[in-house]
């Protein structure tokens, strides 16, 4: 992601970025508000979930989130984990990892053949790994009634799901790099496009995430 690159993402794209990108805010505090008055996930792992999905779901998490604290509240509906729950922890690993390791690399001027792109690809990997891995150890102890799930087992479903996520999310990066529409992470544009491609790693993660969670390797949001 070479800040000297051109920037051909079209004008009309900001306005729409900064837009999403507020009302991303705005159902991130609403779904921490919830969490505070009682509307809980099971876990503060969980929660924290919830909390980053808003991060790039906007309003529709809160929409999830709330639908999914009722059904998990009424005994009688089918416990069977949603598309949604499957897949948030990858999405919200994604999204904290973009908080954190964008700058970061920005900052340390680092990168590979000249380009900052693939810097911030392991970056990013290696911090969602990092954050998934104590998603699957907090979220499993708290499913298996005190139980921490083998280290090795948390370890594997980590990044099983993360390579499986950065076929979309890292392909999208890498689309937007050599077309010249990657903004300088200073603009709003920037982030959205972020958003965007944490969607397309939703997608491409999603068959990893469910096939580990019907056979007991993670646990759903």
């Amino acid at each position: 992601m070479d800040m000297q690159m051109v920037n051909r993402v079209p004008d009309w794209v900001t306005p729409i970025a900064w837009i999403f990108l507020v009302l991303a805010v705005v159902s991130a505090v609403v779904i921490t508000v919830d969490v505070a008055r009682g509307r809980r996930h099971g876990s503060v792992a969980a929660d924290l979930v919830w909390v980053a999905a808003a991060l790039y779901l906007g309003p529709a998490a809160v929409v999830l989130h709330r639908r999914h604290v009722a059904r998990t509240a009424d005994a009688t509906r089918d416990s069977e984990p949603s598309p949604a729950e499957v897949g948030l922890p990858g999405g919200g690993a994604s999204a904290v990892a973009h908080l954190v390791g964008v700058p970061l690399v920005i900052a340390s001027g680092l990168t590979i053949a000249g380009i900052d792109l693939w810097v911030m690809i392991i970056v990013i990997g290696v911090l969602a790994v990092a954050l998934l891995l104590g998603y699957e150890l907090l979220a499993g102890r708290a499913h298996g009634a005190g139980r921490r799930p083998p280290l090795a087992r948390a370890a594997g479903a980590a990044v099983l799901t993360v390579l499986a996520f950065d076929v979309g999310m890292g392909g999208w990066m890498v689309v937007l790099h050599y077309n010249e529409l990657m903004p300088p992470a200073t603009e709003g544009s920037f982030w959205f496009l972020m958003q965007l491609g944490i969607l397309l790693g939703l997608l491409t993660g999603y068959p990893a995430a469910r096939w580990l969670v019907e056979r007991g390797r993670s646990v759903p949001a």
